[in-house]
């Protein structure tokens, strides 16, 4: 089997009141696009995250040193390994909260298997 990481799937979970900017800001970084005829991708599904701030943390929700359980969306797009570091930064930058839970993922192409 020759394996070739050439995209990644990136999970952020966002308040519901941000989803949609974090999405537009992370689709015009480069996220978001499937095959050569798909832009604006992604999925996303409602839970409920929990947090309990603590030290020196400010807060976005909440209070510091209080458990909070804020009604999220995790959201996914596909990103091309070129372009991770910009999506990953402007995420950064307009998701509200200052420590995002942000997981990436390498994809294997089906052209990998035999």
């Amino acid at each position: 089997m020759n394996i070739n990481v050439d995209k990644v799937k990136i999970f952020v979970t966002v308040p519901i009141n941000n989803l949609n900017e974090v999405r537009k800001a992370i689709w015009d970084a480069g996220a978001g696009t499937i095959g050569t005829n798909y832009t604006e991708c992604s999925f996303s599904v409602k839970g409920t995250g929990t947090f309990k701030p603590i030290n020196k943390a400010n807060p976005y929700i909440g209070e510091k040193d209080r458990l909070e359980y804020v009604e999220e969306e995790k959201l996914e797009v596909i990103c091309s390994i070129n372009k991770v570091k910009d999506v990953i930064s402007v995420l950064r930058k307009v998701h509200p909260y200052e420590e995002p839970a942000i997981d990436i993922i390498p994809l294997l192409d089906e052209n990998s298997f035999k």
